[in-house]
C-alpha cells in the first residue's frame, strides 16, 4: 500500500494527494503531525529515501533556526529531534514498498509507483 506523510496546512502535501487521486492507486493518508513517526519508524523512511538525517529536515522552520541551526549534532539527535518536533521533518514524504520520495516537486511520486 501506498502510504504519504501528510501535513494539511502544507500545499505540497494537498498536491500530493491529489497526484495519488488522480494515479487511481489506492493510498493511506498519515497525518505525521498527529501520528509521530517512531525511531525505528524514521530509520527505516530514511533507508527508503536513502537521506542521511539531516537531509530529511526543514531547515527553515522557526524551531530549527533557534534549537538547532549551527550545532555539530549526531544523526540520533536529529532524529530525536524530528520526534520531539515533527514540524520538522520534511514534506510530502510517499513510500511505496522499498522505495519512498519527498514529492518536492509533485512529479516525483512516478519515480516509485
Amino acid at each position: 500500500m501506498i502510504q504519504i506523510f501528510h501535513n494539511s496546512r502544507c500545499s505540497k502535501s494537498r498536491h500530493g494527494i491529489a497526484y495519488l487521486e488522480e494515479s487511481g492507486k489506492p493510498f493511506e493518508i498519515i497525518n505525521y503531525l498527529e501520528e509521530t513517526p517512531t525511531e525505528k519508524e524514521l530509520k527505516e523512511i530514511l533507508k527508503k529515501l536513502n537521506y542521511a538525517p539531516i537531509d530529511l529536515i526543514r531547515k527553515g522552520e522557526k524551531i530549527w533556526k533557534e534549537n538547532y541551526k549551527g550545532k555539530e549534532l549526531t544523526d540520533a539527535a536529529i532524529i530525536k529531534a524530528m520526534i520531539t518536533h515533527p514540524k520538522l521533518i520534511e514534506r510530502p514524504i510517499v513510500i511505496h514498498g522499498n522505495k519512498a520520495v519527498v514529492a518536492r516537486p509533485t512529479e516525483k511520486i512516478d519515480d516509485i509507483l
